[in-house]
């Protein structure tokens, strides 16, 4: 499999430090090329949809530049609590009051990926459950601080601080919180080339 990806040039559609951290772990070389798309999820869409919905509207937005011998990989994260969309902070405000409410509690974390070359296309998700111990208020305002998590879906890095001491069960994919289901995506990686 490894020789077969060397064939490829992979194109990662993202600028999240973290999705390009488990490309590189996982032996794949790639350049980037991001999309701007509106990310507004359209009514009637199931929120285990919407990731996927997601990733494959971005591929559509830079699959017409791709090559012949490109794989561009696109992907969503998206968190819900009780079947609702937690969306990205707009201030720390806002990051606070999330981390409040995930706070003693299990959320979904869920990752639309899609796969596309010219000719074929492969799309799947990737849903991962986070049990919260009860996050004290003052941990909450320090990780905050500290840690800006305005760009990150729930709140929170799962590789940062409040997930080294908040986090007290994970069932499923730790990469998938991060930000790209590693194991998942090479599987299917193996059946798309």
């Amino acid at each position: 499999m490894l020789k077969k990806i060397k064939q490829y040039n992979f194109i990662l559609g993202s600028e999240s430090p973290r999705r390009k951290d488990i490309l590189k772990e996982m032996g794949i070389d790639f350049d980037i090329r991001v999309s701007n798309i509106d990310e507004t999820i359209p009514k009637g869409i199931k929120n285990h949809d919407a990731p996927v919905f997601l990733a494959i509207k971005k591929a559509h937005s830079l699959k017409e530049k791709l090559k012949a011998n490109e794989i561009l990989i696109t992907a969503d994260t998206l968190v819900f609590l009780k079947n609702k969309l937690i969306s990205k902070p707009s201030n720390h405000k806002k990051a606070q009051e999330i981390l409040n409410n995930l706070s003693n509690k299990t959320h979904k974390v869920i990752t639309g990926v899609c796969i596309c070359t010219i000719k074929k296309e492969k799309s799947f998700s990737v849903t991962t459950e986070i049990s919260f111990n009860k996050l004290d208020k003052k941990d909450i305002a320090h990780y905050v601080k500290k840690f800006d998590p305005s760009d990150k879906a729930g709140s929170y890095g799962i590789q940062e601080w409040i997930g080294l001491i908040g986090i007290e069960k994970i069932n499923g994919s730790y990469t998938n919180v991060v930000g790209l289901p590693s194991a998942k995506l090479y599987q299917e990686l193996k059946k798309f080339i």
